[in-house]
């Protein structure tokens, strides 16, 4: 299995053959969304241009209808995956080839390499109890009738009882979570994604993953950078957990799915 990071939510995971897009993202930076009551400001373009991936079999998509997770040209490339996975609202909203999933319902894509990926929708909860900003989910990736470990891709949530029961039901390796405590004015005083205390929480409930930060720099809404999550892990020795992408370069992780 590989990870490519490519700014923001977006990364390129490989497995067996397959290759999976998180929340596309691929606008240059500098760029100003606005919707009705707030707008985000992009403050770094990708690694790897969209033409550069070439192929996507599977677009994992947390939510669609926030430009940091879906910009305009992200938006314009889902024509060309293979199936778009993402909550239920935004496959009625973006239509074919998007598929809605349910928290824990699953779908089967046949591997190159001659198995099969189940995908599981996973529960996220974007915002506090009763600020939910989504809806959104997350997924998790493993192989059909492998023992060995799973990846998490927590999409746009926040630590909360959704995501302890993944680890619960799913022996996780890898988890790349979207951190960085977003915030945008309209929300209130409330964080959106991952602070870095609660990538701690989340670190301690998976005990045998290693946590992959995205989402944490390349848009100015975000409040904590790696800094403040490095120190945060450091402060609680678990800092041996934590594995930072160099933007554009492919890393293999043994052992998950």
């Amino acid at each position: 299995m590989r990870i490519t990071y490519i700014g923001g939510p977006t990364a390129l995971v490989e497995i067996g053959g397959l290759r999976l897009l998180t929340d596309p993202t691929f606008d240059v930076a500098g760029g100003e969304y606005r919707a009705a009551s707030y707008s985000l400001h992009k403050t770094q373009g990708p690694a790897l241009a969209r033409a550069a991936l070439g192929r996507i079999d599977v677009v994992l998509l947390s939510h669609d209808h926030h430009f940091d997770n879906l910009d305009t040209s992200g938006r314009a490339m889902l024509g060309e995956a293979g199936v778009v996975l993402t909550t239920r609202a935004g496959a009625q909203r973006l239509g074919t080839p998007a598929i809605g999933l349910a928290p824990w319902q699953m779908h089967d894509v046949a591997l190159p390499d001659g198995g099969t990926l189940r995908i599981t929708a996973t529960p996220a909860r974007h915002g506090p109890d009763g600020g939910d900003r989504g809806p959104v989910v997350g997924f998790v990736l493993q192989r059909v009738g492998d023992a060995g470990g799973a990846v998490y891709v927590s999409g746009d949530t926040v630590w909360y009882d959704g995501v302890a029961e993944v680890a619960r039901r799913f022996p996780v390796d890898v988890a790349v979570l979207n951190m960085g405590a977003a915030h945008v004015a309209v929300a209130g005083p409330s964080h959106l994604t991952f602070t870095a205390d609660e990538g701690v929480e989340f670190a301690r409930a998976f005990e045998q993953a290693t946590i992959v930060p995205l989402h944490y720099e390349g848009w100015a809404h975000f409040t904590e950078s790696r800094r403040e999550i490095d120190a945060a892990f450091r402060a609680h020795a678990l800092e041996h957990r934590l594995h930072w992408l160099a933007p554009g370069v492919a890393t293999a992780f043994a052992g998950a799915a």
